[in-house]
């Protein structure tokens, strides 16, 4: 008894602010119930890798019309277990379905999966339960780790009136499993398509809704989607993937070596930063700040401008001092009068090169000479 009344202390001691509210999770049903049922047997041969019967695996026509003996409610079965003090991250498979005899003994979590929390392992879905090279042949099962699917085909709808009731209708049973991105149906197809804004949704709810009723005590065929044919689908769920990608990259970083990254950026570019780290917006500053960075450039390239007696450089302008760029620029001259007749440099500028060409061993190459 007492032992019992630890481990209960111990699960409902609080992990984060959301499971504050939360109290133990209850027994959804008793040992015994729920009726075992065997998976029927499409072929002769099962593939572990591929989780399909060799030579078969099709839809049963027959095999999934039989209602589910029970059904979960979050706001009534979720709660907190032992999972939530020993940091698995994993959901009850039997939790979803309804059916979990353990409660707050159980070693796994009763509560929705959270999408801002990253699974341990991404080849394995948010049961625990690994991931397959491809999908089954009837897109049933546990689904593939080459692609991320958030939308679930939902089949064998009664329709009630127009497609928006029945939208209504489909919205109302699967919001329970998480936020939904978008619902389409197909009217007098009996055929709706649920696109969760999360990918552990969307699996929570494939387990909890498989052979449930809406409305009308219709036995529902709930599948993974295949994928969507649009182009422009395709665009926009490769951008979304490539975010995430890179939200996952910006988490892992040091924030200043981000920071020391974002200002070296900024410098190279010519761009102007905030207290914040951000770039300053505004045209106009930017594109004085753009002729800044040129007109620096070309004057620590090209050294000082105008007339060397009337405006001399105050100092160096880079890593060579005037006088410097202008011996070099009067032996470039004398290269080029070696190629054909040109003008001799001013006066001012060969009196001050002149000790430097003779410091250099330069006389015998002619300098003096003004013809």
């Amino acid at each position: 008894m007492n032992t019992s009344t630890e481990t209960e202390t111990q699960v409902a001691a609080p992990v984060t602010k959301k499971q504050k509210k939360l109290k133990p999770a209850r027994k959804q049903v008793k040992p015994g119930d729920v009726e075992k049922q065997e998976a029927p047997q499409t072929g002769k041969e099962y593939n572990i890798w591929y989780n399909k019967w060799a030579g078969g695996d099709r839809e049963d026509s027959y095999s999934n019309k039989t209602k589910s003996q029970t059904r979960c409610n979050i706001k009534r079965d979720a709660g907190l277990t032992r999972a939530n003090t020993t940091g698995m991250r994993y959901c009850c498979l039997f939790f979803s379905r309804g059916c979990c005899p353990y409660g707050w003994e159980c070693e796994y979590l009763h509560m929705l999966p959270d999408p801002a929390t990253a699974m341990p392992d991404s080849s394995k879905d948010c049961f625990a339960r690994d991931k397959f090279a491809d999908y089954r042949d009837d897109m049933g099962g546990v689904g593939t780790f080459t692609r991320q699917n958030r939308t679930l085909y939902i089949g064998r709808i009664k329709e009630t009136g127009v497609g928006t009731e029945t939208e209504a209708v489909v919205r109302r049973h699967f919001k329970e499993w998480g936020e939904i991105e978008h619902i389409r149906v197909l009217q007098y197809r009996s055929v709706a398509f649920v696109t969760y804004a999360s990918e552990h949704h969307a699996q929570f709810a494939k387990e909890s809704m498989a052979c449930q009723s809406l409305d009308n005590d219709e036995i529902l065929n709930v599948r993974w989607a295949t994928e969507d044919p649009n182009p422009t689908s395709k665009v926009a769920e490769k951008h979304r993937l490539e975010e995430i990608g890179q939200e996952a990259i910006r988490a892992k970083m040091d924030p200043r070596v981000v920071d020391a990254m974002r200002a070296v950026k900024a410098l190279e570019e010519g761009h102007l930063l905030d207290d914040n780290g951000d770039f300053v917006d505004g045209e106009e500053d930017g594109n004085e700040m753009e002729d800044d960075v040129r007109e620096g450039k070309r004057r620590r390239l090209e050294g000082p401008t105008g007339d060397m007696e009337e405006d001399p450089p105050q100092g160096p302008l880079g890593l060579l001092s005037a006088d410097t760029l202008e011996g070099l620029r009067y032996f470039s001259e004398i290269r080029r009068r070696q190629n054909g007749s040109q003008p001799a440099p001013p006066p001012a500028v060969k009196a001050k090169v002149q000790p430097l060409a003779g410091g250099l061993g330069l006389a015998g190459y002619g300098s003096d000479d003004e013809d």
